[in-house]
Parts: structure tokens; C-alpha cells; sequence
């Protein structure tokens, strides 16, 4: 074989051994993934999860002196998502200038398993926990909730927000903060990006829950946030902030008055302390509801809880509909690697 023949057939070899990876930012993840496409992946995600096609191991917890890596690795198998997300949650960072929580998300080949493209997981994974909000309050909230109940002026507080108005008609809109002024910046923000009547902190937190049709909470909170004999019948509850058996933001009432809705029974069972405090029996997951096989909420006078504390199909779904988008938008950063 002539020496400029075997060249190009090695050069041919070589090139199909290079790993190709799209690099996708923040902004490029929120504009392949707005929220209201977003709600119908998460919904996806949670009916393959709880018919069983989806492949979810428990998440890996990596402790260090100064905090916690969290390793979630999906595969979905209907829709064929497969990526693993990392995620760490260091609370010494602030003192530092830096975010308290940094994620990373591979998103790979379900055919070959090779990675195809590395994403901002910050972004990503706000979005795709407030879609799982979203998903929640549009199979468990009335048809006519209207007064929504925010605890949490962060990042998740918002794209839960987000969620809810993409599902029901918003009205009134109450934001609560630790801190005062985050409530009010956040208020003012949700009044330029949406045409809710009333945007406001609220002179009363207890009355406040008393007229929610929708309460929130998306905060870190290790005490629940109010008393749970204030909500009224018929209102749907999302606890979306605490991830570990020592942190709560619902009390033993809010939760033993409720239908229980989880993401995940296995891993609210193990992690989600407003459910392990309360010892109750969760109801249903999510998936179910959607799938049909629980009804969810029976009555217009039943309180709903759904408790969610993050599964990685959510991120392997995402992560796939922003690849999609991506490669279908020339969105992003290729780089080659070998």
C-alpha cells in the first residue's frame, strides 16, 4: 500500500477516535431552555421515572473538610437522555466571594457513551427544579389557584415563580426573605417580567399563608417556616429548599394535613427531612399522577404537598432537550480533544 494511502487511512482512524465536546454557558443553557419547555421535559421525565424506564442510582454523597459533592448519573429510556451531573455544596464559599453552590453537567452518548457536551449546571439545575414546581402545581394545585406564596427570594425562588405563572393564571404574588431587602428586589423584578397584578411583601407572613392558594418554599432553612394550621382548604404546598434529613421547611402539621406527592419515594424516604420529622406515608410520586395511576388531589377542598429533593433524570432530561437545542441552534463552544 502506497505510504500517502496509509497516511490518510490512519488520518481517517484518528479522526474518528477524537473527542468532539460542546461547551454550553449559562445563557446559552436559559435560551435553549425556556421554562415553558421545560415543564413538559420535567413531566416526561417524572412518568419514565416512575414506570420504571428510567435508571436513577441513589446520589453519591463526597464529603470534605470545608463541604459536600453530590454525584448523579441518569438514564433515560424512553426519551434516551444520558449524563451525570456534579454538584457541590460548599457554605464557606460566600466568605470567598463565590457561589455556595457549583454543578457541572456531562452530557453523553447514550449509544457509545462518550461525552458530547459539558453545561453550565447552576442554570440548568434551576430551571429544571422549577419545572419540577411547575409540573407539580399543574396536577395537584386547583384549576383556579390564583395567590401564590413565596418563601425564598434565590435563584430558586424565581424560577419557581416562573413555573407557576407558565400553568396557572397568577394574580397576587407575596415574597418572603430573611432578608427584607432580597424580598423587595425580587418583587419589583417579577412585576418587569410578568403582568400579575399585585407583586408584594406582605405586612402579615401569617396572613399571607392564610389566603395562598399556592405556598412555596424554596429556601435552606433548617426550622420550619410557618405554622401549618394557617393554610387554608384546598391549598397546594411545594417544599423544594431542604435536601437532607436535618433540614425542614414544613412542620409535622403542614405535612399530616396534606395528600403527599414526592419526586422520588426512595429518595425523599432517605433525604427529605420535612417527610422523615413527620413520619407520614407519602401517597404517590409525581410520575404516578401523571401517569395516572394515583388521581392526586380528589377534592377542591384537599391540601396537596409535593416534596421534591432533586433526581437526576430531571437532569438528564434537561440536559438532553439543551443539547438538542444546541446542536440544532449552533449554540455553544466545540472542542476537540486527542
Amino acid at each position: 500500500m502506497p505510504r500517502s494511502q496509509k497516511k490518510g487511512t490512519r488520518s481517517k482512524e484518528y479522526s474518528l477516535r477524537r473527542m468532539e465536546i460542546r461547551v454550553l454557558s449559562a445563557a446559552e443553557v436559559n435560551s435553549a431552555l425556556p421554562m415553558s419547555e421545560a415543564i413538559v421535559v420535567i413531566e416526561s421525565a417524572f412518568a419514565q421515572y416512575s414506570t420504571g424506564k428510567a435508571a436513577v442510582p441513589l446520589r453519591t454523597h463526597l464529603d470534605t473538610r470545608q463541604g459536600t459533592t453530590l454525584i448523579m448519573p441518569a438514564y433515560l429510556e424512553q426519551s434516551n437522555d444520558l449524563a451525570v451531573k456534579i454538584v457541590s455544596v460548599y457554605e464557606g464559599n460566600t466568605e470567598k466571594g463565590l457561589p455556595t453552590i457549583s454543578a457541572l453537567v456531562v452530557a453523553m452518548d447514550p449509544h457509545t457513551g462518550r461525552p458530547v457536551a459539558l453545561m453550565d449546571g447552576e442554570s440548568l439545575t434551576a430551571i429544571r427544579t422549577g419545572a419540577a414546581g411547575g409540573v407539580a402545581a399543574k396536577h395537584l394545585s386547583r384549576r383556579d389557584a390564583s395567590t401564590v406564596v413565596l418563601f425564598g427570594a434565590g435563584v430558586q425562588g424565581r424560577a419557581q415563580l416562573r413555573a407557576v405563572m407558565c400553568v396557572r393564571e397568577v394574580k397576587t404574588v407575596f415574597v418572603i426573605d430573611r432578608d427584607p431587602q432580597k424580598a423587595k428586589t425580587l418583587a419589583e423584578e417579577v412585576k418587569t417580567w410578568s403582568n400579575v397584578p399585585v407583586v408584594s411583601v406582605p405586612d402579615s407572613q401569617d396572613q399571607a399563608v392564610r389566603e395562598a392558594d399556592i405556598v412555596i418554599a424554596a429556601t435552606t432553612t433548617r426550622t420550619p417556616l410557618f405554622d401549618g394550621d394557617l393554610l387554608k382548604p384546598g391549598v397546594h404546598v411545594t417544599g423544594i429548599g431542604s435536601f437532607t434529613p436535618e433540614m425542614q421547611e414544613l412542620d409535622e402539621k403542614t405535612v399530616r394535613r396534606s395528600v403527599v406527592v414526592v419526586d422520588s419515594r426512595e429518595a425523599c424516604k432517605a433525604e427529605a427531612g420535612d417527610i422523615i420529622k413527620a413520619n407520614v406515608r407519602i401517597d404517590a410520586e409525581l410520575g404516578e399522577v401523571i401517569t395516572g395511576k394515583h388521581p392526586g388531589r380528589n377534592s377542591d377542598d384537599q391540601i396537596t404537598f409535593f416534596k421534591s429533593v432533586g433526581l437526576a433524570a430531571q437532569d438528564a432530561a434537561a440536559a438532553g432537550a439543551v443539547l438538542a437545542k444546541a446542536r440544532e441552534e449552533a449554540l455553544g463552544t466545540l472542542i476537540s480533544f486527542g
